[in-house]
């Protein structure tokens, strides 16, 4: 019987997995590297110091927190010499994609040829317009999931390296010309960095995200959880970031020179009218 270790997006499908009868070792990935400073050589201590930083400074999650969490989790994946196979199990936003590069590039650095290394990523479902999250399948079809996952050749990893790369570069020219679907296992990829370059300044010098939010606080006076929660619908509706409410928050925080803040409520002041003006919104 194979030995096996499962990469999982998140806490929050946890219990779905252990409830499969999936057998095998979890790990739970708990990071986000579509934000905050990045570095090619993913696990390198120059890598790990930006991220405590970042960590530090945007969500107060402290050194110790953050070793234990994330850093302990990422590395059971560095010596898979007990194991027959590794699962990463990933969804279509970009969120996850982006994850899913880090780790790929991360685990092409101690490759072995006796390893198998496979990938479940949802999204499409026949029948359904939605995309699918993990989160949306029960335990009887995780194992339909896995029966149906798909292998990672040292190709599709080092192409997903190479995609990591130019993540990393974040150079507007070099990510729109890239051919991310040119590996067609992973489906999503091209989608997930469409999305990435609207986080690209536009006109007035903010991206989609932030304008989305100049816009929301100009329709009507909203408390910060309000503001996240019409973003995350917004989110959900019309776009592929999957992001959380915690960057959300951060990202509220970051354009507070922009509002006005009484009894809680936002409104823009005139340095946010301008900023919308800019814009043509």
């Amino acid at each position: 019987m194979n030995n096996s270790i499962h990469v999982l997006n998140g806490d929050a499908i946890l219990p779905i997995f252990q409830k499969s009868g999936i057998k095998g070792e979890i790990v739970i990935y708990r990071e986000m590297f579509c934000e905050g400073p990045i570095l090619e050589q993913v696990a390198s201590d120059d890598f790990w110091k930006q991220r405590y930083a970042f960590f530090e400074k945007y969500f107060g999650v402290g050194k110790l927190e953050y070793f234990d969490k994330t850093i302990k989790e990422i590395l059971k994946t560095e010596d898979l010499t007990i194991y027959d196979e590794i699962v990463l199990w990933f969804e279509y936003d970009l969120f996850c994609q982006v994850n899913m590069l880090a780790l790929c590039s991360f685990l092409l650095q101690n490759y072995r040829k006796d390893v198998t290394y496979n990938l479940v990523c949802t999204g499409r479902v026949k029948g359904k317009t939605k995309l699918h999250s993990l989160s949306d399948f029960s335990s009887e079809e995780y194992v339909e999931l896995y029966k149906n996952r798909v292998k990672l050749t040292k190709h599709k990893l080092l192409f997903a390296d190479q995609a990591w790369k130019l993540f990393v570069e974040n150079n507007y020219k070099n990510l729109s010309e890239f051919n991310f679907s040119k590996i067609g296992k992973f489906t999503y990829l091209q989608a997930a960095i469409n999305q990435h370059l609207k986080r690209f300044p536009q006109e007035n010098g903010f991206n989609e995200i932030e304008n989305k939010m100049l816009q929301i606080v100009a329709s009507e006076a909203l408390t910060s959880t309000e503001i996240v929660q019409k973003l995350l619908f917004w989110q959900n509706e019309n776009t592929v970031y999957g992001f959380g409410d915690v960057q959300f928050f951060a990202y509220l925080k970051e354009l507070n020179n922009f509002f006005l803040i009484n009894n809680e409520k936002y409104y823009l002041n005139e340095n946010g009218k301008r900023k919308l003006l800019s814009n043509g919104l």
